[in-house]
């Protein structure tokens, strides 16, 4: 079983989001599959069958989020080299073509979200920039072309 590395705050949003699942979703669902069985006829009651579906999806994230966070290693920040560039880490870094800062914050593949600045380490840029420190020019192949950074900063 492969490992999930995870900050601290990934595994309370994985966590939070099963709890949801399980204490409010699931009820949900199940009132809406009571309400959909008194309207009578199961065979063509299109608000019954959603709902068995809505059952099996929500059971099926219900089993993927547990064995995610029984794979789970919390990182712990006080074993991480600071002036390298690991989960975790936020970094601010210069794109040398466009001349612009950008901040990044490195996360798991199931914290990544571009529009908040979380890249994945196993993206691209991501990769490339793991065990980097602060002033390494970095080259990033990407399906766009090459992107060329300088990294200004390293926060953890």
């Amino acid at each position: 079983m492969e490992r999930i590395y995870l900050t601290n705050q990934g595994y309370e949003k994985l966590a939070d989001e099963l709890e949801f699942l399980k204490n409010v979703k699931r009820k949900e669902i199940t009132e809406a599959l009571e309400h959909a069985r008194s309207l009578g006829d199961l065979k063509e009651n299109a608000e019954y069958h959603a709902a068995k579906d809505a059952i099996s999806q929500n059971e099926r994230k219900i089993r993927e989020l547990e064995d995610k966070l029984s794979r789970v290693e919390i990182l712990d920040d006080s074993k991480i080299n600071k002036n390298k560039a690991y989960i975790g880490a936020k970094l601010t870094i210069f794109d040398l073509d466009t001349e612009e800062e950008i901040e990044y914050k490195l996360v798991s593949q199931d914290e990544a979200n571009a529009l908040e600045g979380l890249i994945s380490v196993t993206s691209p840029v991501g990769q490339s920039l793991l065990g980097h420190k602060k002033n390494d020019i970095i080259e990033v192949e990407v399906p766009a072309g090459k992107l060329s950074y300088k990294i200004l900063k390293i926060s953890h």
